[in-house]
């Protein structure tokens, strides 16, 4: 079987930098690499000087090509269940870079259009809540919670996911059984998916990894760490080029907890603990977006996943809102997930999904 394609180093680098800012001790969590880099590079491609320069040194020089990764990842297919969202909502009266709004009508599922802040801004809450509810099929009912658009609100930036996958070759559900698994707070019985089959598998630096194919250029890809502490270490950049450089197909006999994980949070002080502080500031230079002076908001991202026998679900969306500034093949391996993982629900060369699992929250059984 051909292996599928490996992510940028770029994009590697920036989900591992801001997965270890997420992390916390103990926790799961979930977040979409490709949702929050799509909105930043967005970002820093209308952005100027010192503002421009903390951004680039998250997502990486190459604005341009980044995003071009990403939309492939989240290209239209036939037979492939996925949707996206990037939309942009400027008050009528901004003036906006022709540049910036053609950049983003580029994009994969674009939408442009015009939003009355001052006028309505909780008529433009709820819209912009429905549209990502029907599209991440309810997953995400509210991205937007009361407060966060204002009549100060200048202009939002959207990026909504949702993806499902189905195993090439499903978890026979018989197999299902319980199994320990050793969270933090103690061994727990949760219930576990088997499969033995040749798989993508590799070893580097401390960690293993297989992956779960779904066709269509998805996979499931499945982190363990030698280290069984209850806390999983940093994954690195370094670490994820390395497993994904050495991937090759070996007998694999699996065993895997159904899971789901959810997360609502705020970027802006992970983003802050990686060096983006002027984005946030009065000294925030967004240029290249419009000729009025404008500063992020508020950054705010919501991502879940679901794994079960069948396949895997997803769905996450990013909003940043901005407002005007003051100034301008070797024996079978086992592989027994029964301590805290990572994972990445990837699709062709871009991380859909990045996320620990430190106690499984049982979805039930595959639907």
């Amino acid at each position: 079987m051909r292996l599928s394609t490996a992510p940028r180093t770029d994009h590697l680098a920036f989900a591992a930098a801001l997965d270890q800012a997420l992390t916390r001790p103990e926790s799961s969590h979930v977040w979409s690499p490709y949702s929050v880099a799509t909105v930043l590079s967005l970002l820093a491609s209308g952005a100027r000087e010192r503002t421009r320069e903390e951004l680039v040194s998250l997502v990486g020089k190459d604005l341009r090509g980044h995003l071009e990764s990403l939309d492939e990842a989240a290209a239209p297919e036939e037979g492939l269940d996925l949707s996206a969202l990037n939309g942009l909502y400027p008050r009528a009266d901004l003036p906006l870079r022709p540049d910036f709004r053609g950049l983003v009508h580029e994009r994969v599922a674009a939408e442009v259009e015009a939003a009355d802040f001052p006028g309505d801004a909780e008529g433009v809450r709820t819209r912009i809540n429905a549209r990502i509810s029907r599209l991440t099929h309810g997953l995400i009912d509210e991205l937007l919670p009361p407060g966060t658009i204002h009549a100060d609100v200048r202009f939002l930036l959207v990026n909504a996911l949702w993806v499902a996958m189905a195993w090439t070759t499903p978890f026979e559900m018989d197999r299902t059984t319980q199994r320990p698994f050793h969270t933090p707070g103690g061994r727990r019985e949760v219930a576990t998916m088997h499969r033995s089959e040749r798989l993508s598998h590799a070893r580097a630096r401390g960690w293993s990894m297989v992956s779960l194919e779904g066709g269509h250029g998805l996979s499931l890809d499945l982190f363990l760490p030698d280290d069984r502490s209850p806390t999983p270490p940093p994954l690195r950049a370094a670490d994820l080029g390395a497993l994904y450089g050495g991937r090759a197909q070996q007998q694999v006999e699996l065993a895997l907890p159904r899971f789901m994980v959810q997360t609502d949070t705020s970027l802006l002080e992970p983003l802050a603990e990686l060096g983006v502080h002027e984005a946030v500031s009065d000294r925030a230079r967004f240029d290249g977006i419009s000729e009025a002076p404008l500063k992020v908001d508020a950054m705010l991202h919501q991502s879940v996943l679901r794994v079960d026998e069948k396949g895997a679900e997803g769905a996450a969306a990013t909003a940043a809102m901005l407002v005007m500034s003051g100034m301008v093949p070797t024996p079978p391996v086992a592989f027994t997930v029964d301590r805290p993982f990572v994972f990445a629900l990837r699709r062709r060369g871009a991380l859909l999904f990045l996320g620990r699992v430190s106690d499984p929250v049982d979805p039930g059984p595959a639907r």
